[in-house]
């Protein structure tokens, strides 16, 4: 469910809307008044949009929900519109006109979201229940001291391994950047490379890479710092991993499928939790997770935290009973935000009480996920929206590939993204 997975080759193009009326799901074009009450005695109705998750049983356990709080809530009824394609588009267009839905879910948050006044501050629906989300949840969807959302599920980004492959080589699990230059330099053969970070030989590498020397991409107050010297030196020495011709490129999937690591070709690939339950019915238990290591001494270990939180729309004409429906599925039905991480992907639920209590989460790699998250768990900022993010990615790129100088191409990328933000930002 990670919003960096490409779209249309992980995701079903399930179409339409769904309307949940006292508690009987109807299609909505088979409502001749679907706003305007109807034999339950709703007197408002809420069209709830959903990107369409490839995961098999979410769409039917979306509409469950639904139901459940109609019947709890008879008062509201609620259309769920699971959305096919480029799903952020798609809500960011229509968020400019009056089709725009009550809720909706976005991937990595957009403060931008918040400077246009387009989703409601959501501090009144946390409740008592904010201290039991993790940091990362509670701090990716805060602007100017405010909540502006509720995280549904966590998807964690880490480094799997090939236990076997690397004892059978004589290496340790690597725990610095050094040790993983050397480990995947080790393991590359005539036939294989040692590592799969992404097609592009690039990936989360480069932003994790600064955050492993302690340097930051964008700071709360909206400052571009991947230039720094501590981001300068760690994609400079992201280089070594492409001189070494260590890395593997161009395989027929990208990094969100683990294809690469349990069919062989790759002993260590970078891969999200999402993942694990396909690797371990390939593996067994031949395999490990790890963070990305810190670059050196004074760094640190990541992970990086994706996943999808729960909007309302400030604009919307029904945004009090929009607050109760994210309070009601994403606060306060904890058996239901269980249900919605482990049962139909492989997901962490944000709640520190849910995810201790997720059984399928409490051993092996997958507890390991959860402990890596809590400890080392990094998030986007939330100005970094795509264009921010390409005109890092391209200095990145550029750097690892030895085109240019490495400080005045992170310099000219600083200046590019920090006009970008500025305007995001209506500097």
């Amino acid at each position: 469910m990670s919003t960096r997975r490409p779209e249309h080759s992980r995701r079903g193009f399930l179409r339409g809307s769904l309307l949940v009326v006292a508690g009987t799901v109807l299609s909505a074009a088979c409502s001749t008044d679907p706003t305007g009450g109807s034999s339950s005695g709703a007197k408002t109705t809420l069209n709830v949009w959903y990107h369409a998750y490839g995961e098999a049983g979410t769409q039917q356990a979306v509409l469950r929900y639904a139901t459940a709080f109609t019947k709890a809530n008879p008062d509201i009824a609620v259309k769920v519109t699971w959305v096919p394609g480029d799903y952020s588009a798609k809500v960011n267009a229509t968020l400019l006109t009056d089709a725009a839905p009550d809720v909706f879910e976005i991937g990595d948050f957009k403060e931008s979201l918040v400077h246009r006044g387009q989703i409601a501050a959501l501090d009144d629906v946390y409740g008592t229940a904010r201290s039991d989300f993790n940091t990362n949840a509670v701090e990716a969807v805060t602007v100017d001291g405010k909540l502006y959302g509720v995280k549904m599920i966590d998807d964690v980004m880490m480094l799997y391994y090939r236990k076997s492959a690397l004892s059978k080589a004589g290496i340790t699990p690597p725990t610095t950047f050094d040790g993983l230059v050397a480990a995947a330099k080790a393991l590359t053969t005539k036939k294989n490379k040692g590592l799969f970070v992404g097609n592009d030989g690039l990936g989360d590498s480069a932003v994790s890479a600064v955050w492993s020397n302690g340097g930051d991409l964008v700071t709360p107050e909206g400052k571009v710092e991947f230039g720094s010297a501590p981001a300068l030196e760690a994609l400079t020495g992201l280089k070594r991993l492409h001189d070494d011709k260590s890395l593997l490129l161009g395989f027929t999937t990208d990094w969100w499928d683990p294809a690469a690591l349990t069919q062989g070709v790759v002993p260590m690939q970078w891969s999200g939790l999402w993942a694990n339950p396909a690797i371990k019915s390939a593996l067994g238990d031949d395999f490990g997770v790890l963070p990305w290591p810190a670059f050196k001494a004074g760094g640190a270990p990541v992970v990086r935290v994706g996943g999808w939180t729960s909007c309302v729309n400030a604009k919307g004409k029904n945004v009090a009973a929009a607050k109760r429906f994210v309070q009601w599925l994403w606060v306060q039905q904890t058996d239901l935000q269980k249900d919605f991480a482990e049962s139909y992907g492989f997901h962490v639920p944000p709640r520190r009480t849910v995810a201790a209590s997720a059984e399928k989460l409490s051993q092996g790699t997958a507890n390991e996920a959860v402990v890596l998250a809590e400890k080392h768990g990094k998030h986007y900022p939330g100005t970094w929206d795509t264009a921010v993010s390409n005109m890092f990615n391209a200095a990145a790129m550029k750097i690892v590939e030895g085109q240019g100088d490495p400080a005045a191409l992170l310099a000219d990328a600083v200046k590019k993204a920090q006009r970008e933000i500025d305007k995001q930002l209506g500097r």
